[in-house]
């Protein structure tokens, strides 16, 4: 039971009655809403510090002419032109159709995954193929792949074929081909080989299984520049079809020209206006805090001795004499403990020998009033009570 004491005497008087505000301030409003406010700047600069410490490179994009990574084929590129090669770099069938158009040029395909082989092999003039790719058969009739493969390294070419006997040994391997009747094969023997070359009626057609000696890490090591300068600057001007950067994404029919936006409904962006509203103000509520602690008026004053009293009143009524035995115990030693030079936690023992040799009561009977079993009716609390308030007095006095 919580029972509210007046003040002590001689304190002042709370004043009471007061008014004041318990409506939201700016302070308070910052201190509900400053851990989301923290949580928010730190993501915030941890995408910030992302961006700018992350190297600004897109992704490499392999045997191309433009890209300076590893993988690409920009040092080629550039070798050609200084040659007096001229290079272009297409990204789609009708662009190479239309190189085509100028004259009688080569044809590098390095990525065949988005475009349709059949209009590329009716671009008449020679081709380089890289890889196996999708149409090999119709863009190098009579070549086939074999189901083994070649591990890439430095290989020497062991043919007669002039670029490759002049090139020497190149880093060469990957897909392994069969070429027609008539072809030259290099860079293997046997059951096929990475390099096969044949005349197609407009032009000769190569076949490589691996373009990993055109790429800017290996084009200087061994005769790989030779090699790729005997394949493509043959003189005339390369076509270098590249696999495009945004590949095509098939339209539905009566769908043409409509973006993801255009095919959301017109209600989404409301939608998601009302969501980033009801987000905002579900923040601010719950990270509110309460306003200033207000003073209330006490609604009843009571006096100590009259604390004490209905304290005992409810033991009395509930039988608990064991409980109001061991608060009568316990406050005792409380009080004691300092005058008889003890520390806090100091034990029975110590404590009952000392009260002994201070007062010169028997220590089987200070021990008893203080730590022994709990009294079996009222009078024998009443007497607890008054021995232990005879034994304070004779601390005090002595």
């Amino acid at each position: 039971m919580s029972v509210l004491t007046g003040p002590p005497a001689g304190s002042a008087p709370a004043q009471t009655g007061g008014s004041y505000s318990t409506s939201p301030t700016a302070r308070s409003t910052w201190r509900g809403s400053r851990i989301i406010v923290l949580l928010g700047l730190i993501i915030v600069l941890a995408a910030i510090a992302g961006v700018l410490l992350s190297p600004q490179r897109g992704p490499s994009r392999l045997l191309d002419p433009d890209d300076t990574s590893l993988a690409g084929s920009k040092a080629l590129a550039e070798v050609l032109r200084s040659r007096g090669v001229p290079v272009d770099r297409v990204d789609s069938v009708q662009a190479a159709v239309d190189k085509a158009a100028t004259g009688n040029r080569l044809l590098l395909i390095t990525d065949m995954s988005y475009f349709d082989e059949y209009a590329l092999s009716r671009i008449p003039g020679d081709r380089l193929i890289v890889g196996d790719q999708p149409g090999l058969a119709v863009l190098a009739p009579g070549v086939h792949r074999e189901l083994n493969t070649a591990r890439t390294r430095s290989r020497e070419p062991e043919c007669e074929l002039p670029a490759a006997k002049a090139a020497g040994s190149a880093y060469m391997g990957g897909a392994v081909f069969t070429g027609p009747a008539g072809a030259s094969g290099c860079y293997l023997g046997g059951d096929g080989y990475t390099l096969v070359s044949f005349s197609n009626g407009s032009g000769v057609t190569t076949v490589v299984g691996d373009g990993s000696f055109m790429t800017n890490q290996r084009l200087a090591e061994d005769g790989n520049a030779a090699l790729a300068l005997n394949l493509i600057g043959t003189g005339k001007p390369v076509t270098w079809l590249v696999r495009p950067e945004t590949p095509p994404i098939a339209e539905l029919p009566g769908e043409r020209g409509k973006s993801m936006y255009d095919l959301m409904p017109e209600s989404i962006r409301w939608t998601i206006y009302m969501s980033l509203v009801a987000l905002a103000i579900t923040a601010f509520w719950r990270g509110r805090r309460l306003g200033p602690v207000v003073t209330e008026k006490l609604p009843v004053v009571v006096r100590a001795a009259e604390t004490v009293e209905g304290r005992g009143r409810l033991y009395r009524a509930r039988r608990a004499r064991q409980r109001a035995a061991d608060s009568l115990r316990a406050g005792t030693i409380d009080r004691l403990t300092p005058r008889l030079g003890l520390g806090s936690g100091a034990g029975p023992q110590e404590v009952v020998a000392a009260l002994a040799a201070r007062t010169g009561q028997d220590a089987h009977q200070v021990g008893a009033a203080l730590y022994g079993p709990p009294p079996v009716d009222d009078a024998g609390l009443v007497g607890l009570a008054g021995y232990l308030d005879f034994i304070e007095r004779q601390v005090s006095e002595l």
